[in-house]
């Protein structure tokens, strides 16, 4: 596919990636390892998936201060310029607001694709496919879109979206959004599931930038302008309007709040890989439904657990047996142990923290 002209690309990679402890730590978040055993850790394929939608110096990636060394090793292509350095974690609107004023000072007639740096994507052209469409959306229309997920399970990890029926035959994936549900308990989920109304929310976003400065304008207009004053090479300014900005999701702060909000239906192999469950859904597995990462195992009278090792270059470095043991979790490393049942993977989350108050780095 050639590169769209006018089209930037926003990589979010500022996360901590807490549900896949105790691979992922501050020191080295999720989208930092090669947790697919690919030989590419996860920003670098984002990277090198939308690279094949806009240039290498069309793509920024917005990341936490102490990650800058990071990206620049995962990422050497990528023009120092194009690492945006937040000094705080302030959640995903003021990550956007930072990267709309970069793009606003070099393309105010832009559009964009916004992703996070942890997601799997299987199907690639799919993927680029579905963003042209919701390019083109975008252009032709004052709404903001968001793409979203066909679902296959009531899953409580994932937020939902709820769509009208199709008003354009010739763009029948292309749906208004009715609402937006934030991670529900499981009966609700059973019941959109049910329903055939609703999607995952993929957490992947594509607009003009026009439009989302309008929305800005109307939603989070603080936010806005001390983004639009700011000196984007002084660094005591960043620090200052960083400060000054809400912790606040672009979901909670926009999306659920603007009228015009399209979504593009999509089945393109996604998953947001935030638990070990979701990715042993994408792993193969033996006979009894184990998988395995970074590991030889041996599997006796045990089935359908997810068994994940150090690596080195990609090799396994341990030989692993397990007996009698069914639908559990496990995950080596140097200096951590988890062993979790996989119904109870959302307590990773909640240990982290208790972690980081006992103990914290290096074991967070």
């Amino acid at each position: 596919m050639a590169h769209i002209p006018h089209t930037y690309a926003v990589i979010m990679a500022g996360g901590i990636g807490s549900r896949f402890w105790p691979m992922s730590r501050s020191a080295q978040p999720k989208q930092f390892l090669d947790i697919l055993g690919t030989g590419r850790s996860l920003i670098r394929m984002t990277y090198d998936r939308l690279e094949k939608l806009v240039p290498a110096d069309h793509i920024l990636v917005v990341t936490n201060a102490r990650y800058k060394d990071l990206v620049a090793a995962h990422l050497p292509d990528l023009p120092s310029d194009n690492i945006l350095c937040e000094p705080f974690m302030r959640n995903t609107a003021p990550c956007i607001a930072y990267a709309n004023a970069v793009i606003a000072s070099r393309d105010p007639e832009a559009s964009m694709v916004v992703a996070p740096s942890d997601h799997l994507i299987l199907d690639e052209s799919g993927f680029l496919e579905v963003c042209k469409t919701a390019l083109d959306v975008t252009r032709e229309t004052t709404s903001l879109v968001t793409l979203g997920i066909q679902p296959t399970r009531p899953d409580t990890g994932y937020g939902y979206i709820q769509y009208e029926e199709s008003s354009d035959p010739a763009r029948a994936e292309v749906r208004r959004v009715k609402t937006f549900t934030e991670k529900p308990d499981v009966d609700t989920a059973k019941t959109f599931v049910r329903s055939g109304e609703f999607c995952w929310n993929s957490g992947i976003f594509v607009w003009s930038l026009r439009n989302i400065q309008a929305a800005f304008e109307a939603h989070l207009p603080d936010m806005l302008h001390e983004f639009k004053g700011l000196d984007l090479d002084n660094e005591a300014e960043l620090n200052t309007v960083f400060g000054h900005c809400e912790s606040i999701s672009i979901d909670y702060g926009i999306m659920e709040k603007v009228d015009q909000v399209q979504v593009v239906l999509c089945d393109i192999g996604w998953s947001d890989l935030g638990t070990w469950g979701s990715l042993k859904e994408k792993l193969e597995d033996d006979p009894q439904g184990n998988a395995s990462i970074h590991v030889e195992l041996r599997a006796v009278d045990a089935g359908n657990n997810l068994v994940v090792g150090s690596s080195q270059n990609g090799t396994a470095q341990k030989f692993v047996a397990i007996k009698g043991i069914d639908n559990l979790i496990v995950v080596d490393t140097p200096n951590a142990l988890l062993i979790c049942p996989a119904e109870e993977e959302q307590w990773v989350k909640t240990l982290v923290g208790e972690l980081k108050q006992d103990k914290g780095e290096p074991l967070v």
